[in-house]
Parts: C-alpha cells; sequence; structure tokens
C-alpha cells in the first residue's frame, strides 16, 4: 500500500483509506470484518463522523485492540460547531470510538457558527491531547482563504471533498489550492453515489479497457486515477472483506501517462462550476 504525508508535516497514511458512510445500514458483522481486513491490508486510514448513524460504534468495533495502527478521523456537524459545542461532540466521538484521541477531526461543512469558534476549539482540544490535527470537509476555495485568514499558515490538515470519474470539479481550483498550501484532498464517494459507470456506456468501456490491460478491477483503476496526484487520498467503503481487499489493491496500481489521457478524455473535467459540489 503506497503511503504519502497527511497534509502540513502529517504522518504517512495509506493513499487508500476507509470510509463508513452507511457502513451502520448493512451487516455489522460483515462491516466490522471489512474494516479489519482493511487494516491487514495496509488501509490505516479510517473516516467516519458523528452524523453517520451508528458508523462510530462499528469502527470502535473494528479497531479494538488495534488503536494504534490506525489514522483516525471522525468529524463535527456544522449545528454542534460553536466552541464548546465542538468540544463536546468531540468528547461523545472519543466516547463513541472507545479511544482517547483522534488523529484528525473535521468540520464536516460550512455552517452558521463563526469559524473563530470553530477553531479555537480544535486548538483547544490539540491543547488537550484530544485531537492530533484538524481539517475540514466541504470547503470550496472561499471558504478555505477565509479559513486560512482565521487559523494561519500550517493549521489546516486536509480538505475532505467530493471527488469521482464523473465529478472531477476540484481540479479547477480546489485541489491547487491545496497543494499551494500543504493541505491534505481527501475524496469521498469516490465511486459515485450509485453512479459508478456501467461497462455498457462508450466511457465505462473504456474504463474496462485500462482495468483489463492491468489485471485490475475498474473501481481499483478509479481509486488510482484519484489518487494520481500526491496531495489526494481516497477513502471508499467497503461493506465486505472482499470489497476491501479490492479497494486495498488499487493502492499498488499505477497508471501510465496514457491511461490518465484516456481515462481524462472518457471522463472529462468539464467547466468549473459556480460552488463547490457535495453530497
Amino acid at each position: 500500500m503506497r503511503k504519502q504525508k497527511f497534509g502540513n508535516g502529517g504522518p504517512d497514511v495509506s493513499v487508500i483509506g476507509q470510509g463508513t458512510w452507511y457502513i451502520d445500514r448493512g451487516d455489522r458483522k460483515s462491516a466490522v470484518a471489512a474494516l479489519r481486513r482493511g487494516l491487514d491490508l495496509g488501509m490505516n486510514h479510517i473516516d467516519t463522523a458523528e452524523m453517520y448513524g451508528d458508523a462510530e460504534p462499528v469502527v470502535a468495533e473494528a479497531i479494538a485492540g488495534r488503536r494504534d495502527e490506525v489514522f483516525l478521523v471522525s468529524k463535527v456537524l456544522p449545528s454542534n460547531a460553536s466552541r464548546r459545542g465542538t468540544i463536546t461532540a468531540c468528547e461523545r466521538s472519543l466516547a463513541r470510538l472507545k479511544t482517547d484521541r483522534l488523529d484528525c477531526y473535521l468540520l464536516h461543512w460550512r455552517g452558521s457558527y463563526p469559524l473563530q469558534e470553530t477553531v479555537a476549539a480544535f486548538d483547544e482540544l490539540v491543547a488537550a491531547g484530544k485531537i492530533r490535527s484538524w481539517g475540514v470537509s466541504n470547503f470550496d476555495t472561499d471558504d478555505l482563504n477565509e479559513l486560512l485568514a482565521v487559523a494561519g499558515k500550517g493549521k489546516i490538515a486536509c480538505n475532505q471533498v467530493l471527488y469521482h470519474l464523473q465529478e472531477r470539479a476540484i481540479e479547477h481550483a480546489v485541489i491547487p489550492w491545496c497543494e499551494q498550501h500543504g493541505v491534505a484532498v481527501v475524496a469521498y464517494s469516490p465511486f459515485g453515489h450509485n453512479e459508478f459507470p456501467s461497462t455498457r456506456s462508450k466511457a465505462g468501456e473504456a474504463l474496462q479497457a485500462i482495468a483489463d490491460a492491468h489485471g485490475a478491477s475498474p473501481r481499483q483503476v478509479a481509486l488510482a486515477f484519484l489518487s494520481r496526484r500526491p496531495s489526494v487520498l481516497a477513502i471508499p467503503k467497503a461493506g465486505t472483506p472482499e470489497h476491501a481487499a479490492d479497494n486495498a489493491a488499487a493502492g499498488q496500481l499505477v497508471l501510465s501517462e496514457g491511461d490518465i489521457a484516456a481515462l481524462d478524455k472518457a471522463f472529462p473535467r468539464g467547466p468549473k462550476p459556480r460552488g463547490l459540489p457535495m453530497l
């Protein structure tokens, strides 16, 4: 499994991590086994959130006895992101995850509380040893510029954003901004939301051809394409150990310049949108 720095001098984490949105909706035993299999295969980056229902307790069960292997991330809802509310939410997540610290803690999206309040809470949590770093999710460049002015250089660890073959809007400005400022880009829903390209489509045929040439699956090729830049990590969800193993194998797949050009043609970036796409 390839690894890279998690923004602004952070630790090395797996290029392909493990997302947990909706992981509580399926079979719990299988979900726990999937996360453990992912850890066995080097996917040490596990992402969750207080919004994800019972995902945090599922993660807690999966990482029991293995906490030191994991780069653990959770998120605070904007409605809880006042200074006191952020601290309370973090402590609640720590209890649900059965751990004493998070490796990174994110503001899930921009809300009504001033960023100064949330950043002050993040700094307090860092000082208390309850989180090791902090970042954001679903922030466009205008939000990032405002956050940078509040927090100062070197504080923002990551920006977690929607990114998949058919949604490449962040390539216009968000990825360049993050690369300029040493901020990791974490791609959520890297297969799309129930809309992975069909092999019956022309773009899907191109994806399948590249997969066949590498002896890989189309989803592995998609993950390798998204993580082709050293600033980008992806966090696909897996509900079974077999799916986790398929995701993990993408961490070893390196696409050629020709592969990347073919995918770029099959799945064009498109024009810059007015707003940042998000789920």
